[in-house]
Formats: C-alpha cells, structure tokens, sequence
C-alpha cells in the first residue's frame, strides 16, 4: 500500500513537472510574438509596400493619428494613409525606441522622420518622437492612436516660429 502511494506521488509529481514546463515554453514564444507586433508596425511604415502596414492589422482595425485629428477604419483607409503619408513626407522613416504588449494592450515608442513634401511643403527635414497605444488582438492591431508634438514638427519646417525664451 505505501509503495503504491509513493508510486501515485512520483506519477503526480511528474505531471506537475511536465505541466509547469510546457506552461513556461508556451509562454514564452507567446511574450516574443507579442513583441514582434511593434517591429512589425515600424516595418510596415518603413516600407513602400502598404501592405506591409495593413497585414499588422486587423481587418476592421482602427488607426487614429491624434495630433491631426485623421482617424482610418479597415484595410483600404489604412492602405490609403500609408500611401498618403509616404507621398507627403520624403524619405520616410520610423525608429523603434521601444515596445511592450501584455494581455491583448500596449505601446510602441518611435521616432518619425523624414522630409516635408507634401504636408507643409517646405521641403525641411524633421524628426519627432512619439508613442502608439495599441490594442492587439490575435496577435495583430486592432487600435492603434498615435500621440506626438506636431507643433514640433511645424517649428522645425518652419510653419511655427521657435518660443519665446
């Protein structure tokens, strides 16, 4: 009798193991995949293709520039922008400065650059800093509201003046 319930412990003990485990390497590649969301973003902006953006995304995701109050609903509006945004500004380019996803929330920090065509048209260069708060579901954005200083970005193409000191 106590060999066998030393048996049943050994055994419960192994599938306490095994299960504890396979929960830890599951998690694991889940938290990578979560942070690929971000690179996948800033991959998407830095390419030509707009297709690279619109796969980062939902179907149906929302994409809200809030500092100039643009807000895009679904593939084609977000195919749209994309296109918008790398006629307007020459030489586009997204830097990731950092990225955290956990429990279907997060944000991508960046750094967004390139020369004023098309927005302004005064043909400066500017470089401005900003964050994306996202919402991710299925491992793909759902919502994404982008949060910078515009007004940064008008004073070095020189639509603003400099403030005061």
């Amino acid at each position: 009798m106590v060999c066998m319930m030393k048996q049943i412990v050994r055994i419960l003990l192994l599938f306490g193991i095994v299960g504890a485990v396979t929960m830890m390497m599951d998690a694991q590649p889940r938290a990578a995949d979560e942070n690929t969301i971000g690179q996948s973003w800033i991959d998407g902006w830095n390419s030509t293709d707009p297709e690279k953006l619109v796969a980062a995304f939902t179907p149906d995701g929302v994409y809200e520039d809030v500092a100039f109050g643009i807000i895009k609903k679904g593939s084609a509006e977000l195919r749209d922008l994309h296109k918008f945004f790398h006629n307007a500004v020459g030489e586009l380019y997204v830097k990731l400065v950092d990225t955290h996803v956990s429990n279907g929330h997060g944000t991508i920090e960046w750094i967004f650059g390139g020369t004023d065509i098309d927005v302004f048209k005064t043909g400066k260069p500017f470089a401005v800093r900003g964050v994306s708060v996202i919402d991710v579901t299925d491992r793909r954005i759902s919502r994404n509201l982008d949060y910078y200083d515009a007004a940064a970005i008008m004073r070095q193409v020189g639509v603003l003046p400099e403030p005061k000191k």
